[in-house]
């Protein structure tokens, strides 16, 4: 059985907000330039995107600057 299919659908948020803050600080962490932190969380927000849409949470995720 998948992840998505033990999802309960009636628990599904109909809409996220997602806040990008510390990937400067974890590149820092890492020995990496700020920008490459950035980089990561922009594909970190990529994935959660995806994800809550296969799941049906609600929104026009198109707009969003990371997509």
């Amino acid at each position: 059985m998948s992840k998505k299919d033990q999802i309960n659908d009636q628990n599904v948020p109909k809409h996220i907000a997602i806040i990008m803050d510390g990937n400067g600080r974890w590149a820092k962490q890492q020995g990496e330039d700020r920008i490459y932190g950035h980089y990561e969380g922009v594909n970190s927000v990529r994935s959660v995107v995806k994800g809550a849409g296969e799941i049906g949470v609600a929104g026009d995720f198109n707009h969003s600057p990371c997509v």
